[in-house]
């Protein structure tokens, strides 16, 4: 026999750490290759380590709420080994085991284990547990579905009104988790509701992720000297433009032609212009990145941000960044990204418009050294200088804020760079198409 070390992976230049929020399987408890032993968070996304190993779990090196460093070590399992002092890797069985229900059901009712998606977090009592459940409904539920309803005393009346996005409607753990969520929410505003009707002062306890963003922000703030630089925008042009082919491209992709991959385009262009901006600081020292990932913040639910990346946005063309930017912004919102997904940026990009913004003073992304704010798109009289004199007339502005980190970018390039950003939207080429 063996020991296999079951370390954090690294997720990330950027991620240093994570949060163990839940242990899958107890001490003693066998591990299939590839199967979750345990769930983490990091300062942006929820996900689980799985063993590349078959074997027993021995030891647990950290509770849940314990912060795990990059390369620590989790946890051991006990597996089989060979000669040269290697472990075994079996693929996964397909044992097939079958329940029979208690004497009172009916004899049809025999389900084999491998028809059963996911049995994460249930023992065999359980399991008949949920079985016999299912009995009462019409509807299919996994085990883990079950058990996470029992855990939260959701009743089987709410459990069918949950209105589920996998196969055949079947309600997944991110539907039943998202629904949680919700309810937590109605609860809190419940409460909110009974302590402000009794005139005394609100008291609300920060979630995990609001801690999380409390530090990093706070964090940002005492490492970065944050200075900004503002920039009003004529994109009427744009906005023409993209009126021009919104229709088409829904109709051709299915999907919804919005002004976000725009603005990114022209962020990408002014980038290799001030490659300075697309860069960090380590140790006294600054590192401008051959790659160019823009960060888009992306506001969920519950009202925290994510951060999503888009990897070598450079090599991407209008309609590959909105491809980008619709399938990163969807799955951040339905909590299914990749920690490698939200990693790695090298510049970020906030939209405050859509929230009717006229402009923000965003706070810088560590370790970047740049954030820009685009604010909400408005109609506004302005001048306008023709070769037969000068007019008024309506046209479309947004105000462009740029943060930037005043111990390397001084006020001419953090301005310069800002400026630039509007002149490719202002000079939107209107023949292009997408």
């Amino acid at each position: 026999m063996g020991k296999y070390q079951l370390k954090l992976p690294k997720m990330g230049e950027s991620i240093a750490e994570a949060t163990i929020t839940r242990w899958l399987k107890d001490v003693g408890d066998t591990v299939e290759i590839d199967e979750s032993l345990v769930e983490i968070a990091t300062d942006k996304v929820d996900s689980d380590v799985p063993s590349e190993y078959k074997g027993k779990l021995i030891k647990k090196n950290f509770e849940v709420d314990d912060i795990v460093k990059v390369g620590e070590v989790i946890a051991e399992i006990e597996t089989e080994m060979i000669e040269n002092d290697q472990p075994i890797i079996k693929p996964k069985e397909t044992k097939k085991e079958v329940i029979q229900l208690e004497s009172d059901e009916k004899p049809s009712d025999e389900i084999e284990l491998d028809d059963i998606p996911s049995l994460e977090l249930l023992d065999k009592e359980n399991l008949i547990h949920s079985l016999k459940d299912e009995t009462k409904t019409d509807k299919f539920y996994s085990p883990l579905v079950k058990n996470i309803a029992k855990k939260e005393k959701i009743s089987n009346q709410e459990l069918d009104s949950i209105v589920g996005s996998g196969k055949d409607g079947r309600v997944t753990k991110q539907d039943i988790l998202s629904y949680v969520s919700s309810r937590s929410n109605d609860a809190n505003d419940n409460i909110s509701a009974e302590i402000n009707s009794s005139r005394e002062d609100q008291i609300l306890e920060l979630d995990r992720m609001g801690k999380i963003i409390f530090d990093h922000m706070s964090n940002s703030k005492k490492i970065s000297a944050h200075v900004q630089s503002f920039v009003e925008v004529d994109v009427t042009n744009l906005w023409d433009w993209r009126e021009k082919y919104k229709k088409s491209f829904f109709e051709n992709e299915g999907q919804k032609l919005t002004f976000t991959p725009l603005f990114i385009d022209a962020v990408v262009k002014s980038l290799k212009d001030y490659p300075i901006l697309n860069s960090s600081i380590v140790d006294e020292k600054i590192i401008i990145k051959k790659s160019i990932n823009i960060g888009m913040a992306t506001a969920v639910e519950n009202g925290n941000l994510i951060v999503p990346v888009i990897k070598n946005a450079d090599h991407l063309n209008l309609k590959g960044l909105t491809l980008a930017v619709n399938d990163l912004s969807g799955r951040a919102r339905s909590n299914s990204l990749k920690p490698e997904e939200i990693s790695d940026g090298t510049y970020t990009v906030t939209n405050v418009g859509n929230f009717g913004s006229i402009m923000g003073t965003p706070i810088i992304n560590q370790p970047q050294v740049g954030i820009l704010a685009i604010g909400v798109i408005r109609k506004l009289p302005s001048v306008i200088e023709t070769d037969k004199g000068d007019f008024i007339g309506i046209r479309k502005k947004l105000i462009l804020s740029h943060t930037y980190d005043h111990r390397i970018i001084n006020g001419s390039v953090g301005g310069s760079f800002v400026k630039r950003v509007a002149e490719y939207l202002e000079e939107w080429d209107m023949n292009q198409t997408i």
